[in-house]
């Protein structure tokens, strides 16, 4: 039996709103492998116990909708769970800000985009020519689009790190760290996300100021064909097994460590 450990990266505060950043993992792993076996810890509101990554195959940070870099002394409680996971080898997921935390934990640079918010799809996602290689985006062609919703992004590789996949909007949308017994695999967009769950995340129009109001379009995406292409995606395109291609290549390759293990 595979256990995976999704780790909340949004606080108490946005939770007790309804903020849940790992409850799009519980509904998508659910979906694509509901033999797993899911925890969630929440760093933000208690130090995890010693004993928290006993009897776990792989280790998941959420995205956060929290006002904070990856960088920030606020999110010190994120890094030290990192840095743990890491050391007690795990294979890790990163997701929006799991992505950009490990880029800080490894040596990299985030920051805000200079391009402003990436809302609804990350579109024309390109693979690098290592990236078409890589077993995360096994299935995966050029030019896809996948749900994404960030504002913050790695402007700064880690050394070693590989670069996966990048679009116009955010040049490093997916990267890989395999040295020195760290597992890292992530992405800037979010595949664990439906665009019902971006719609629901974006706090109404809010994040939208002067620019087209996509809370209509978000909120109807995953079944009007119409609304999807307005995103730059389709349904098909948003469809389980498709926007979770990653997701699943990951299960794939945790289930495979653990039997090597």
């Amino acid at each position: 039996m595979t256990t995976i450990l999704i780790i909340e990266s949004n606080t108490p505060d946005l939770l007790a709103i309804g903020k849940s950043a790992a409850a799009s993992f519980v509904r998508t792993f659910q979906g694509i492998a509901p033999e797993v076996t899911l925890k969630i810890a929440c760093p933000y509101a208690a130090p995890l116990n010693d004993d928290v990554f006993d009897g776990v195959d792989g280790v998941v940070f959420s995205g956060s909708g929290v006002m904070w870099s990856t960088a920030d002394a606020q999110a010190a409680p994120l890094r030290a769970e990192m840095e743990r996971a890491f050391e007690r080898g795990r294979p890790v997921w990163g997701s929006c800000n799991g992505m950009q935390l490990a880029a800080v934990v490894l040596g990299g640079g985030v920051g805000e985009s200079p391009n402003g918010f990436e809302i609804g799809a990350a579109r024309d996602t390109r693979l690098s020519p290592d990236g078409a290689a890589h077993p995360m985006m096994a299935g995966r062609k050029d030019g896809f689009a996948v749900p994404c919703i960030h504002r913050d992004e790695v402007q700064a590789l880690p050394e070693g790190a590989v670069l996966i996949a990048g679009n116009a909007h955010s040049p490093v949308q997916a990267m890989a760290y395999e040295v020195g017994g760290v597992d890292f695999w992530g992405t800037q967009y979010h595949p664990e996300m439906s665009m019902a769950d971006v719609a629901a995340s974006t706090g109404g129009r809010s994040l939208f100021d002067g620019a087209r109001d996509l809370t209509d379009d978000l909120a109807r995406a995953d079944k009007d064909p119409n609304a999807a292409f307005r995103l730059g995606t389709s349904v098909e395109a948003l469809a389980l097994q498709e926007r979770a291609r990653e997701l699943v290549n990951w299960l794939a390759h945790v289930r495979a460590k653990a039997v090597r293990a």
